[in-house]
């Protein structure tokens, strides 16, 4: 069963997140602002692992088969109608453009880093999605038929 207070929790850290990449969205700062780019590069990373986070919690409490990967668990709520098959594919991409982040970071090109504060749609959609599914799946749930 879908522990609805966490991925709650995860999806509020998801949304604060993506709200501090916005203040940059419109007025991104210079690139040798390197305190600012760097804390924009950990603001992505937390709030695409928290997408990852997500999905797998909702795959192993369904009980759906383990992901082999981050992306895989993505793609996967997309192919359960949690989330669009687009929308799966976009949050899964960004799970690569994090794992750039992690593993390659002194060499990820920071002007790469603040094209990606164009797509932050994609993370509120994420948000958005599993919320609602989470309602959907809760009403269900709680739905008791009567006799007649």
């Amino acid at each position: 069963m879908v522990d609805e207070d966490r991925v709650l929790r995860l999806l509020d850290r998801i949304r604060g997140d993506v709200e501090r990449l916005a203040r940059y969205a419109h007025e991104p700062p210079a690139l040798d602002d390197e305190i600012t780019v760097a804390g924009i590069k950990y603001l992505f990373v937390t709030a695409i692992e928290g997408c990852a986070k997500v999905a797998h919690h909702i795959g192993s409490a369904q009980g759906w088969a383990a992901a082999e990967t981050n992306g895989d668990a993505v793609r996967e709520l997309g192919r359960r109608d949690v989330l669009t098959p687009d929308l799966a594919s976009a949050v899964a991409d960004a799970v690569g453009f994090r794992n750039l982040l992690v593993h390659q970071y002194a060499d990820v090109d920071d002007e790469r880093v603040l094209g990606h504060l164009a797509h932050l749609d994609d993370l509120r959609s994420f948000v958005v999605a599993v919320t609602r599914w989470l309602l959907r799946a809760s009403a269900e749930e709680s739905y008791i038929p009567t006799e007649r």
